[in-house]
């Protein structure tokens, strides 16, 4: 039987991770995030909702030790829970990685129409008021063929990719941030707060999820690491990914508000990066944030690539989807039937346009939640130390308050019918697919 490719090292898995879960939020959506906290609220919002995920972390790196699955989530709550919580459970877990990546192709346009405006043209159709431009598509799906074509060739062409990209965009980082922030002033910081302090950071906690979803993406490559990997790798690639994570969105939103009066620049398109040229008065620091932001886009775009197709193959081995995305490239070694599916399933999805953003956030955000919550969950059956059902009791309380705040109606920021809709389509999908499959296995059964 052919295979996984076994050729991944700590850092790899590192830059999965930590790719996987940053991607250029900081640059499209920073509006967003300020209206919603303001830059103190935003930066507390993002620093607890981070540190409420290193017990999450932790559960993760112990479930994967144990079984280094590529179906992650899956593997873990079949042992201990039915079959229907297991499909359930990974078909949010594809759900919150496959998300991202018509959110990462459609976000290239709209960078490409900032650097080069003569793009935002040949507009096509509008949806929810917002054009859909041909230009976009083009830049967005050319993209997507590229990140297909890599994940179909092999796991260490794509992981070479992911830590040249990963790399480059901390090193660019920390090359605008510290350049800015010496233009900067604190009287730029007010209002500290839009919605007053517990609701301010409440609003910024509820899309924490999303855009901090990836540490556990580690443990989907769990079948690919090289001969010489040690397990403790794992642990490893998780908690840095969380902390090298908490500490990459707290620093940029808080410069962002250091370094101009944010409140006046909301309106602009990608305040990130007007925020900079405004405090340095030059636009070659503009060109640097743009460049790391298309470095990081690319290696969020792989890193969900990469998390989703081996989530998808992983389900069809189990014979939860249609076992032909089981299918493993005889000389590539890769998952080749479900890179193809998330290819054309992204591209798919790309003709939504902009409109998907902000709400793609939300119902990824339940989606990942509701991950976590079913392997800590698992995990919390499976632990006899007392110390370790605690860190898992918390990581299911974490998962549960996450979820809990967005479909609430009385929370501020809970789902509107646009986030429902999304996720009813999905919960319906996954439902015919599972009963495909089971039918599809009955046949067989009956044949034999």
């Amino acid at each position: 039987m052919t295979t996984l490719a076994r050729k991944l090292r700590t850092v790899d898995y590192f830059t999965l991770g930590w790719g996987t879960m940053v991607g250029v939020g900081w640059l499209v959506v920073m509006d967003d995030w300020l209206l919603r906290g303001g830059v103190l609220g935003a930066v507390l919002g993002f620093a607890i909702g981070g540190a409420l995920l290193l017990p999450i972390g932790y559960v993760y790196g112990r479930l994967v030790v144990a079984m280094p699955d590529a179906a992650g989530e899956i593997a873990y709550t079949a042992k201990v829970f039915p079959p229907g919580v297991s499909f359930a459970t990974g078909w949010m877990m594809v759900l919150a990685y496959f998300i991202v990546c018509p959110w990462e192709a459609v976000a290239v346009g709209r960078i490409a129409g900032y650097i080069f405006p003569a793009l935002d043209s040949m507009e096509l159709y509008r949806i929810a008021g917002r054009p859909v431009y041909l230009p976009h598509l083009i830049i967005g799906l050319a993209l997507t063929g590229l990140i297909t074509l890599l994940n179909y060739r092999g796991i260490r062409l794509s992981a070479t990719f992911q830590n040249w990209t990963a790399f480059g965009t901390l090193a660019l980082f920390a090359l605008f941030v510290s350049f800015g922030v010496s233009q900067g002033s604190p009287r730029n910081f007010p209002p500290l707060f839009t919605h007053g302090g517990f609701i301010s950071v409440l609003l910024v906690i509820q899309i924490v999820p999303y855009f901090m979803t990836g540490f556990e993406s580690v443990v989907k490559g769990a079948e690919e690491s090289g001969p010489d990997f040690r397990s403790k790798g794992f642990v490893t690639a998780i908690w840095m990914a969380i902390v090298v994570g908490i500490g990459f969105y707290t620093i940029v939103i808080a410069a962002v508000g250091y370094v101009a009066p944010w409140r006046q620049l909301t309106g602009e398109k990608f305040m990130t990066a007007v925020a900079f040229e405004r405090a340095v008065g030059s636009r070659w620091i503009v060109s640097v944030i743009l460049t790391a932001a298309l470095l990081s886009l690319v290696k969020c775009f792989n890193g969900n690539f990469v998390a989703s197709s081996r989530l998808l193959f992983a389900m069809g081995r189990r014979g939860l989807v249609d076992p032909a995305v089981s299918r493993i490239h005889p000389r590539n070694q890769t998952p080749s039937i479900a890179v193809i599916w998330v290819g054309i399933a992204t591209a798919a999805c790309m003709f939504l346009g902009d409109a998907i953003l902000v709400p793609i956030s939300e119902v990824g955000s339940v989606a990942s939640a509701a991950g976590w919550l079913a392997a800590c969950a698992a995990y919390l059956r499976m632990a006899s130390l007392p110390l370790e059902r605690t860190i898992a009791l918390v990581g299911v309380m974490v998962g549960l308050a996450m979820i809990l705040m967005k479909i609430v109606p009385v929370v501020p920021g809970h789902f509107t019918g646009y986030e429902w809709l999304a996720l009813a389509v999905w919960i319906l999908l996954g439902v015919g697919l599972g009963w495909r499959a089971r039918a599809a296995a009955m046949v067989a059964a009956t044949k034999t």
